[in-house]
């Protein structure tokens, strides 16, 4: 079967499920609960959406109902809006997409109720109802983010894909498999915006390049990106060079470790077509990574660590573990062309952690950031937590998402309220998209999954999420148009810089071109 032809089946059966329940809804009628025996807790529902704040445009949060029961009787309330239930004798509850969208649109900034029951022995069992709250602001419509296989030293099935928040759609971006056996890594955009984006391919047969999406124009870059910021005009793009190796350890809760053994960051301008050097943050004697822009374009942060190794030294290296990241921004003025000097921002001397992936509020007020117990890459640390600077009065906190497993890859929604962030939570082994709500004080609320039209989807995919970008709206490009593009021998011609990508899927013997 193709994957084209097993894409229809599983959503004729979706659909089939969907259609079920609403002939299931009127066979079973509505259930007399008025004699329910009431159960002082909340119902275990999964995915966890209680007590969670959830944007008034999210698709339906479909849940499983992991309590005893031969029957379920789900009632979905606000305050404006006639309420709708459910009947079910399955657990997993799927929502009517229009009764829930009318009410989401109808109850902005209020709350949303479920009252959960389950029949157990002839007897009817009523829970704590569930209460969340629908936000006044919405969520970008678009997520984009890289599927991986479990296996991370093949290139096989390495894809960039989007969904649709509003709904369950979603489609292939960009898929390794479509030109040979090639890896696919480091999209971005910029600011948000779906139709200026930036991806990163590996191919043996096709070479290493970027493509570049830019006003309905796609062009092949002949140089390497690594970790891409664009700037906001949208006249320049700041990417790290890197030379990544991979490892393990014998025993450890994070087998998996990655490292950079060398690093700086360069950046392409695209009227000129042209790529530099960083002056002052490609230093020899540095480690450089992460690079993100201010709203206004006026500094570049980013992350930089000593090198505590000599170029011939065995890999991993033995201070590896020693390896710590400050944060630095440094000044750029754009009709100039010209760096100012690096500033510190905070220090892992202060922090006595390893700073890394800033990211900044689009009101310029806030950087979110990683911190971990050492080294460049807090997805293989289980001690990774995502934390909050305010830019205004440089106070950082912890952020109240976090968990006891690793917390990386995190972007903003254009309007500054929602995050979006890949977690290890659920055992510690797959990252998972989770969402959360900022509000104006910088304050997290609790995350939840990104939802997906079978409740237990999560349960059975065998594939990391990672590197998940919000956009507002949905890539303006088709894969075959990629394609092409990967597999054209017309690269744009640049003062390229060689170096393997930021993806931590093989470790390639590189010296950098740096000055």
């Amino acid at each position: 079967m193709t994957r084209k032809s097993r894409r229809i089946l599983l959503a004729a059966i979706a659909i089939a499920v969907v259609i079920g329940g609403a002939w299931s809804l009127g066979r079973l009628g509505r259930p007399s609960v008025d004699d329910a025996l009431a159960v002082p807790r909340l119902p275990q529902i999964r995915p966890d959406y209680s007590g969670i704040t959830i944007p008034p445009n999210i698709a339906p949060l479909n849940f499983s109902i992991l309590e005893e029961g031969t029957r379920f009787f789900v009632r979905t309330a606000a305050e404006a809006g006639a309420p709708f239930e459910i009947v079910s004798r399955s657990p997993k509850i799927t929502i009517p997409a229009d009764r829930w969208r009318a009410m989401l649109a109808a109850n902005r900034g209020k709350d949303l109720r479920w009252e959960i029951y389950a029949e157990q022995d002839g007897q009817w069992r009523r829970y704590r109802t569930v209460v969340n709250r629908i936000a006044e602001q919405d969520i970008d419509s678009h997520l984009v983010y890289r599927l991986i296989p479990p296996v991370h030293n093949k290139w096989r099935e390495v894809a960039v894909w989007q969904r649709d928040l509003t709904s369950y759609r979603e489609s292939v971006v960009l898929e390794g498999t479509s030109f040979g056996t090639g890896c696919v890594n480091c999209h971005s955009f910029a600011s948000n915006d779906p139709g200026r984006m930036l991806i990163g391919v590996r191919s043996e047969e096709f070479g290493h390049s970027a493509i570049l999406v830019n006003e309905g124009q796609v062009q092949k870059i002949g140089a390497r990106f690594g970790y891409t910021a664009w700037h906001p005009s949208g006249r320049l793009a700041v990417y790290s060079i890197n030379r990544v190796w991979q490892f393990f350890h014998a025993a450890a809760a994070e087998v998996r470790d990655v490292m950079d053994v060398d690093a700086g960051l360069a950046y392409y301008l695209l009227d000129a077509q042209n790529v530099k050097i960083v002056p002052r943050a490609a230093d020899k004697t540095r480690l450089e990574n992460y690079p993100a822009w201010s709203p206004d374009g006026q500094y570049l942060y980013y992350c930089s660590a000593p090198i505590l190794w000599n170029s011939g030294d065995p890999v991993p290296p033995a201070r590896y573990a020693e390896v710590k990241y400050d944060l630095m921004r440094i000044r750029y003025d754009l009709a100039a062309d010209h760096w100012g000097d690096p500033e510190p921002v905070l220090s892992s001397e202060q922090t006595g952690l390893s700073i890394l992936q800033p990211r900044i509020s689009p009101d310029g007020r806030f950087l979110l950031f990683c911190m971990c117990r050492y080294g460049g890459f807090p997805v293989y640390q289980p001690s990774s937590d995502l934390y909050l600077l305010d830019l205004r009065t440089g106070a950082y906190t912890k952020l109240e998402v976090n968990s006891e497993f690793s917390e990386s890859w995190h972007s903003w929604s254009s309007n500054g309220r929602w995050i979006a962030f890949s977690s290890k939570r659920r055992g510690g082994l797959f990252t998972r998209c989770y969402l959360s709500f900022v509000d104006d004080a910088g304050k997290s609320h609790k995350p939840w999954l990104v939802p997906q039209r079978d409740p237990e989807h999560y349960e059975a995919l065998l594939k990391t999420i990672s590197v998940p970008e919000l956009i507002t709206g949905p890539v303006p490009v088709t894969g075959e148009i990629l394609t092409q593009a990967v597999v054209s021998d017309r690269a744009v011609e640049v003062d390229a810089v060689s170096g393997a990508s930021g993806g931590a899927g093989r470790g390639e013997p590189w010296q950098p071109t740096r000055e």
